[in-house]
């Protein structure tokens, strides 16, 4: 079994990361699943300080604003994969990142929303950070969040 001196936690402090215990269900689904070597991860809300960051993009939210957001979820998805494994260095593989963006008719920058949260996943992982990805733009999210973002991960 890995120890939490695996290298993806130096990575993480380099980054000045420290991994958020996992938040309550806002409603009633679980935050995680396991089944056989897979972990399904909820959908986590874009949130700053513990609030709900809303907004819609191509109407008063950028696109760089929400990366930032998908990057602060990247994090909170990352304390909750931690809370299901134990460790982050049993991860052998992110699988899949699905992302939903609260967005206009119009807009169409949901991919570059997006890599915030997959370019710190690559970051942190390395070459088992490399996944596979949807990017949605949907009319409306949960308590008006701007970026929602569930995660497929595989252990050892």
């Amino acid at each position: 079994m890995t120890t939490r001196t695996h290298p993806l936690y130096d990575r993480l402090k380099a980054l000045n990361i420290t991994l958020p215990e996992v938040s309550a269900p806002a409603a009633a689904y679980l935050p995680f699943a396991q089944s056989g070597k897979l972990v399904f991860l909820s959908g986590h809300l874009a949130k700053k300080d513990g609030k709900v960051i809303v907004g819609q993009f191509g109407k008063n939210t950028s696109t760089d604003e929400g990366k930032a957001a998908a990057r602060l979820i990247a994090i909170d998805l990352m304390g909750t994969l931690q809370a299901a494994v134990g460790d982050l260095g049993t991860i052998r593989r992110i699988v899949k990142v699905m992302s939903l963006v609260n967005s206009t008719a119009d807009y169409t920058e949901q991919h570059l929303v997006t890599n915030g949260c997959s370019e710190l996943l690559a970051e942190v992982f390395g070459d088992a950070g490399q996944h596979a990805r949807s990017a949605f733009g949907v009319a409306q999210l949960p308590m008006g969040a701007c970026v929602e973002i569930e995660l497929i991960a595989e252990v050892h």
